[in-house]
């Protein structure tokens, strides 16, 4: 769709006085989180104008890959569109958890909860690009790209955006602004909302190498006392790597020549899958820990990166982006239908209570995680390995482990049941 054509959407102001605002709902960010919001009011009758401001992402451009949990696929099923990305992403039926050269190795399959996946991997494009057409494809919707974000303001009736398209600046008037325009949100900064946490000691590593034998659909999570290291199946024989290390260490490693370098991620990624290819360039990005302390003001609301950041162990990030856009919407479309503001901040408390104390205990988990078995102190390493060893044994507290992982704890939004 053109840059023109795009623009041309936007009402009028005549138009727009008649009404008092243009839009119901201005999501900025139209990244995979901003996207799966708008996919998910698709049939709301809400009038929802979508402004992404670059018109490819660092993500594509770097091939960023992601384990999708199993409730983010069952969001993705109730909006119906995970039949066009299904097809471009592999699926995993077993996760291999182990600690460095201790012995038992902690093994979860779909007989565990008796489902024909455990979940999936995905590269940034084959979620993006299925929810970029769904959402053009969607009367209700106007996708704005590029489009720069220069101004907000909340007020009593309507929140207000400046919006530079073009070099020129319009005015665009609506009931509720989301941010979904990642962890350095520029609306959630503009709004005063402050943060919560801190930079780990470590930077990940990612990559995508080719096995020479099959990856067998397994997805594996080794835990080193530098960081944890995880391997995430892909289509044709592929495999994502992201290994996290103490900051120094992980820029030597990205420092190293491709063989150097794959001499140590050999050593690393272990022999279950023979010599290793490299594909393509390698990426290192710091972790981050951060929660914001409001996820609603008036007229405002925050969703994604832009509400909270966790350590990549488990893969949760962005699957709790996708959480908190589903239960947004939902909040949005029964405020709707009860005929209530959608921007009235009593609403938008019903999605910041839902959300905020979800994502900050899977913060709270990710974080024990990485910093129990990050670490040699012996009764600590004591501790953890025979944490391990009881969930091998105790069905209950390995189900229990599993279904936090893949999303299956907390409230389920409706999209995801289906009904």
């Amino acid at each position: 769709m053109a840059q023109a054509q795009l623009y041309q959407q936007i009402p009028s102001q005549s138009l727009a006085e008649k009404r008092g605002y243009d839009y119901d709902l201005i999501i900025v960010g139209g990244g995979i989180i901003g996207l799966t919001l708008a996919a998910a009011l698709y049939d709301s009758r809400l009038r929802i104008l979508l402004i992404e401001a670059r018109v490819q992402s660092a993500s594509v451009a770097k091939g960023q890959a992601y384990a999708i949990h199993m409730l983010s696929a069952l969001i993705y099923q109730g909006i119906g569109i995970w039949d066009k990305i299904l097809p471009q992403i592999e699926t995993y039926n077993r996760v291999r958890l182990s600690d460095a050269d201790y012995a038992n190795v902690v093994e979860f399959s779909t007989s565990d909860i008796g489902s024909q996946d455990l979940g999936y991997v995905a590269e940034h494009q084959a979620l993006l690009y299925p929810l970029q057409e769904f959402v053009k494809n969607s009367p209700n919707i106007t996708y704005l790209c590029p489009g720069e974000v220069v101004s907000t303001e909340y007020l009593q009736n309507m929140a207000t955006v400046e919006v530079k398209v073009a070099g020129e600046i319009r005015r665009i008037r609506s009931r509720l602004i989301v941010a979904a325009d990642g962890g350095k949100s520029r609306i959630r900064q503009a709004a005063g909302i402050k943060t919560r946490g801190w930079k780990y000691w470590q930077s990940c590593i990612v990559a995508f190498v080719k096995p020479e034998k099959p990856h067998k659909n397994t997805a594996y999570e080794k835990f080193q006392s530098s960081g944890p290291f995880a391997i995430l199946p892909l289509p044709q024989n592929r495999c994502r790597i992201v290994w996290t290390a103490p900051h120094e260490e992980a820029k030597a490693l990205c420092a190293l020549d491709d063989e150097q370098f794959l001499t140590q991620l050999q050593q690393r990624f272990g022999d279950q899958m023979g010599k290793l290819e490299l594909l393509g360039d390698r990426f290192i990005f710091q972790v981050q820990l951060m929660q914001s302390d409001r996820y609603a003001l008036h007229r405002l609301a925050l969703i994604g990166d832009a509400a909270h950041k966790c350590h990549p162990v488990g893969g949760q990030g962005l699957n709790l982006g996708i959480r908190d856009a589903a239960a947004l919407a939902e909040v949005i479309k029964q405020a709707h239908c009860d005929g209530k503001d959608i921007g009235d901040v009593k609403v938008l408390k019903t999605y910041e209570s839902w959300r905020k104390k979800e994502n900050l205990a899977i913060l709270g988990f990710t974080d024990l995680l990485d910093r129990v078995f990050s670490n040699q102190f012996l009764p600590v390493v004591m501790a953890r390995r025979f944490g391990l060893w009881i969930m091998q044994r105790v069905s209950l507290i390995k189900i229990f482990n599993l279904k936090l992982m893949i999303g299956l704890k907390g409230r389920i939004p409706q999209l995801a049941k289906g009904d």
